[in-house]
């Protein structure tokens, strides 16, 4: 007898549970030679708002914990993707068509710089933040504190698994919380990854993946009262000078897109970008 296999739909992350959109639309996901692999849910605006509802429900936890116990998180998440190379591996040369060595290579990658972001969480405070000169007898010190809820558009094209997690570790290190739209064509990764944020110690609505078009996304979440910051990293064929706009409408901070290999390499900077300064000033002595 013959067995039919089962086609998976992938579904959104959104709170720490996987819904189907609410517009019920789903997409074809082919493999590099024109293959179905899945079904994925097609985002719609009404899932950008709950999971911006989410975001900002996971805000007070995710900032208020130690950077300690983020960074031992972050780190779980690390060992978590370990454990599930060879399906992750399998995904990527399919969706990407690549070598499993290049696939596997990839995922080492991604493992690494879970491991990398998670050791800065306990100390890029000492690097962004300082004591400062004053006249006087007080103390006059600065720190860095997040920014609140990030939206983010992964990088679209290649990288799969590593372009999304180059996009949404370093905003996760200082407490923020964050909404990001998945790789369009190339979304499997991504629902993966959200599998293994769901079986690990991230709390629930501290990520949440949508997936989808960003080109339809985007813009609601670019003008979005409640976003904090937008990380355009993979927005660069989008009409990204439109979203911007959209973003200085509501004050938000915002990232710009970047191109070539090096697109979203770990870097401090990309800490930095989503947090505010808080300067704090205390008597040094009797005045």
């Amino acid at each position: 007898m013959t067995r039919l296999a089962v086609p998976k739909t992938y579904k959104l992350y959104i709170g720490g549970t996987f819904p189907r959109s609410e517009s019920g639309r789903v997409y074809e996901v082919v493999s590099a030679s024109g293959a179905f692999l899945a079904n994925a849910a097609k985002a719609s605006r009404k899932d950008a708002r709950d999971a911006v509802v989410a975001a900002r429900s996971a805000v007070g936890g995710w900032a208020g914990s130690t950077a300690y116990n983020r960074g031992q998180v972050l780190y779980r998440v690390a060992e978590l993707l370990e454990g599930r190379r060879a399906q992750f591996t399998e995904e990527i040369v399919q969706s990407e068509g690549v070598t499993p060595e290049a696939a596997s290579t990839q995922v080492d990658l991604a493992v690494d710089r879970w491991v990398w972001y998670a050791g800065w969480t306990d100390k890029f405070a000492q690097v962004a933040g300082n004591a400062n000169p004053v006249a006087g007898p007080y103390f006059n010190i600065s720190v860095p504190e997040p920014t609140g809820i990030v939206a983010i558009i992964a990088p679209q094209s290649g990288g799969s698994l590593l372009g999304l997690v180059n996009a949404v570790a370093p905003a996760l290190v200082a407490g923020n919380t964050v909404v990001v739209v998945a790789n369009e064509t190339m979304p499997l990764s991504a629902i993966s990854l959200s599998e293994v944020l769901a079986t690990s110690d991230v709390p629930g609505g501290v990520v949440n993946v949508l997936t989808g078009s960003p080109a339809e996304i985007a813009p609601w979440l670019a003008s979005h009262a409640d976003v904090n910051a937008l990380d355009l990293l993979g927005a660069g064929d989008l009409d990204w000078v439109d979203l911007q706009i959209a973003a200085a409408d509501t004050l938000k901070r915002v990232y710009p897109p970047e191109n070539g290999a090096d697109a979203g390499s770990p870097s401090l900077d990309r800490i930095i970008a989503f947090t505010e300064t808080k300067t704090i000033w205390h008597t040094k002595g009797l005045i």
